[in-house]
């Protein structure tokens, strides 16, 4: 009978295989994240809001909790590789499915190049006599043949990624009280109600809306679900545990880095965390947190390339994008070569892209991605399995659409210009799926579960 995908069978006969538990689903996705993350785009956000960052940190953290909830649900129903792809096309079908991965494809093809852009300024930044794209070209390398050697190589490069940043939030916190003593007043509500101009909840939302590029974290884990030991279990704990942990170090973070710099007048607005720093422990903390911030980045580069060349992989072993290239595994290492190859390609434009754009543009894909995730969970259990008694109204009903609402505000907080080329991007996707490939495909046939 084929009326469901078998739990621990991928629907294909081309699997990926699985090595990995929950602490290391959370490694992924806290170095996906990166905790230092906050400094990536802690000088454009604090200008946005007025000095908010940590309110626009909680704000998104708000909306994050119950979309990474609806994450952690439909993992247990489609424990396969693909992400809100894979979730929004069993859920509504083919069509829908393709925009929701094409829409995520957007913010996984960018970060990226968002991490190896930010390898290449702060590293100019130390070494102002190499040029950014120097660098960009050796960490695009060395993040490549890391990923197709495998997913455990990259597992165990993140428990020391890890372990770097943690070592360098405690010294940067104690350091940071250390300056702050020696000060005179300090407004410990300043980082909440701001120092300045802009004002308003509007520009917080903006700010929010722009961090959803930091909880990206939690996505990436369910991409690893085939490649996972008991995912239906292990997968849904990790997301969750990742959202709440990465969002308290990033409001943490955010909240020390503000009492210590009560402005957001910097030196060079993309680099704002060197003058935190700076501030916080002068020229050693500085170049302390330049090392640990390209670990940081490196790290991230590393998880966000793993997840993006399976989202290729499951579009392409799916057959809506070309399956003779993106659908293929290499029998000598086990990973989507061709597919990690092609993200590399397309991260090169990292040497000439904007940093303020580049980050607007992941959050407009993350969450155009987040609400057809939320709106999912509404499809496949409270009108596909009709659970609609009693608390199930409440699981598979109230809170995702709650979750859809938050991601629809903070998606309509973007920039203009985020918008406009947002939705260029995904008409392309229509014109592709109607012109080019004429039609919607169907998904990968279900399993028989006799066989």
């Amino acid at each position: 009978m084929t009326t469901e995908i078998a739990a621990e069978k991928p629907p294909t006969t081309e699997g990926l295989r699985r090595v990995l538990g929950t602490p290391s689903l959370v490694m992924f996705g806290l170095v996906y994240m990166v905790p230092l993350t906050v400094f990536t785009t802690y000088g454009i956000v604090a200008q946005m809001t007025g000095g908010r960052v940590p309110l626009a940190y909680i704000v998104t953290l708000i909306a994050m909790v119950f979309t990474a909830r609806s994450y952690g649900l439909l993992s247990k129903a489609f424990p396969y590789a693909g992400s809100a792809y894979t979730y929004t096309q069993r859920s509504f079908g083919p069509g829908v499915g393709f925009l929701a991965g094409w829409a995520l494809m957007l913010d996984y093809l960018f970060l990226p190049m968002i991490n190896y852009l930010v390898i290449g300024i702060y590293l100019n930044a130390a070494f102002p006599a190499i040029a950014n794209w120097v660098f960009i070209l050796a960490a695009i390398a060395l993040v490549t043949v890391l990923n197709v050697i495998g997913i455990v190589s990259v597992a165990r490069t993140n428990f020391v990624i890890i372990a770097v940043q943690a070592i360098f939030i405690a010294v940067f916190v104690a350091l940071s009280v250390g300056s702050i003593s020696q000060g005179t007043t300090v407004d410990l509500m300043a980082p909440f109600t701001g120092t300045g101009a802009p004002d308003g909840f509007g520009v917080v939302a903006a700010g929010a809306a722009v961090l959803c590029l930091s909880f990206l974290g939690f996505d990436s884990v369910s991409t690893l679900a085939e490649e996972t030991k008991d995912p239906t279990v292990k997968v849904p704990r990790a997301i969750m545990l990742t959202t709440l942990v990465a969002g308290a170090l990033f409001i943490g973070i955010s909240y020390v880095g503000h009492l210590v710099l009560p402005t957001h007048a910097f030196t060079d607005v993309d680099s704002a965390a060197l003058d935190v720093m700076g501030v916080a422990g002068g020229q050693f903390l500085a170049a302390f947190f330049t090392a640990a911030y390209v670990a940081g980045a490196t790290g991230s580069a590393l998880a966000s390339q793993a997840s993006v060349s399976r989202i290729l992989f499951a579009m392409g072993r799916d057959g809506v994008l070309p399956r003779g290239f993106f659908g293929r595994i290499n029998k000598r290492f086990g990973t989507p070569v061709l597919a990690i190859l092609a993200v590399s390609v397309v991260s090169l434009v990292a040497i000439w892209i904007d940093l303020g754009l580049l980050a607007e543009m992941i959050s407009f894909g993350a969450l155009i991605a987040f609400s057809a995730v939320n709106l999912s969970v509404v499809k496949h259990y409270f009108m596909g399995e009709k659970q609609r008694e009693g608390v199930a109204v409440l699981h598979y009903l109230v809170l995702p659409l709650i979750g859809f609402a938050l991601t629809i505000w903070l998606w309509t907080s973007l920039s203009p210009r985020t918008l406009i080329v947002g939705l260029i991007w995904l008409a392309i996707g229509v014109v592709y799926q109607l012109v080019i490939t004429r039609g919607w495909r169907r998904p990968t046939p279900m399993i028989d579960l006799k066989e």
